[in-house]
């Protein structure tokens, strides 16, 4: 009886012991997103399916500590997000916060996130400037950002002769760094912008721009937007004749879902770089199709990177034995990602790093299947695709308990 008793001792002592180093006895992901905005459709219910799913297929639990989800709309307005931030971690009890599309807001956050030395995984923004001279060591990026994505549409258009672009550009952080990352590339590369034209998210009109690009003769029209920006501007361009005119219309930040909302006749021809692709490998189908059926679309890669961030965090938070921010992070940056099959790393200043694919978008003659968009017509090595560290701009001590 006695050894009993003491088994159930040091049984209850190491249960305690464990569990003492999880804030709260659990770990709390805070989901943020745009829920009803311009990028709903491409994060949106299905970002919270995706954090849901990786919770479920890591099993609920971190050796016996429970996992909570809760979720939010952050409306797109950094001051929503900042309030809403300032909650979770103040009375929620939230360890982690997922998703974030919108790079104004995520820089709101990052500062939060590191005063409150919790932890930020973003998903949706694609500013490079979150790992670049603003990064902070509670934060990673999980997505393509604005380096990556010039690195494989605008590369591929220059291959193809086409020299000359104008950019129409949304008008605020993540639509100024893209457009400047593919500038770059297309004066680096012997090419010339031609001009440029600024909206503000959320635009219905872009007639009076688009007039303005098409008047420009420039050989690309490219679209530095997201979410239903970029489908607006590109049903209006086909209505104006852009593609009839000879112009090509480059979409440097394009998810599947705008090319489903579109449709293969207008889209047809697009050059569309991304980290992930649903059809791209045995590793994305099956994801995708569980996704699909409880969400009835094919996942993007603000979705998929959400997925993949967040069994990453737990992982991290397992190998760790504490959801401490600090810790976590350490941990993340430590252990290779698995990206539906495929190994990803992530860099000190928090830049997840992959191979990118660059796709054609198919006709409509071409495609077999639903959601059978693009053809892979290159491939972007990782230490291509992203800026190096040593180049990014980041310059931040390590994070601290």
């Amino acid at each position: 009886m006695r050894r009993l008793v003491l088994a159930s001792l040091a049984l209850f002592a190491f249960s305690t012991s464990s569990l003492a180093q999880f804030s709260d006895s659990k770990i709390v992901i805070g989901v943020m997103g745009d829920q009803s905005g311009v990028v709903a459709d491409v994060g949106g219910p299905g970002s919270i399916l995706a954090a849901r799913m990786a919770v479920s297929d890591f099993g609920g639990a971190v050796d016996g500590v429970p996992i909570d989800i809760i979720t939010a709309d952050h409306q797109n307005k950094p001051d929503v997000a900042s309030g809403i931030a300032r909650e979770w971690f103040d009375r929620q009890g939230v360890d982690v916060i997922v998703d974030l599309p919108h790079s104004g807001v995520v820089f709101g956050l990052m500062a939060i996130a590191t005063e409150k030395k919790r932890a930020l995984m973003v998903s949706g923004a694609a500013s490079v400037e979150i790992t670049g001279g603003r990064c902070s060591p509670y934060v990673t990026h999980w997505t393509d950002d604005t380096f990556s994505l010039s690195q494989g549409t605008a590369a591929a258009l220059l291959s193809q002769g086409l020299k000359s672009w104008f950019f129409l550009t949304a008008d605020y952080a993540f639509g100024h760094d893209l457009e400047k990352d593919a500038a770059r590339l297309v004066e680096a590369r012997g090419g010339e912008v031609l001009g440029s034209a600024r909206h503000p998210l959320s635009t219905a009109d872009f007639s009076a721009l688009l007039l303005r690009a098409r008047s420009s003769k420039a050989q690309v029209v490219a679209l530095a937007s997201a979410g239903a920006d970029t489908v607006n501007a590109i049903k209006q361009a086909g209505q104006f004749g852009i593609m009839r005119s000879g112009q090509r219309v480059a979409a440097l930040h394009a998810f599947v879902t705008d090319v489903n909302s579109v449709g293969l006749e207008a889209t047809q021809g697009l050059i569309i770089t991304t980290g992930f692709y649903w059809n791209d490998s045995d590793g994305t189908r099956t994801f995708a199709r569980r996704f699909f059926a409880s969400h009835g679309r094919m996942p993007t890669r603000e979705q998929a990177g959400v997925y993949t961030g967040v069994l990453h965090y737990l992982k991290a938070a397992r190998t760790a034995k504490s959801d401490d921010a600090a810790v976590a992070n350490e941990a993340m940056r430590r252990l290779p990602v698995d990206k539906f099959g495929r190994e990803a790393r992530v860099q000190e200043n928090g830049r997840v790093v992959y191979e990118l694919g660059v796709y054609r978008v198919k006709a409509p003659a071409e495609s077999r299947e639903a959601w059978d968009y693009y053809e892979r017509i290159a491939t972007v090595p990782a230490d291509v695709a992203f800026r190096p560290v040593a180049e990014s701009g980041c310059q931040v001590p390590p994070a601290t308990r």
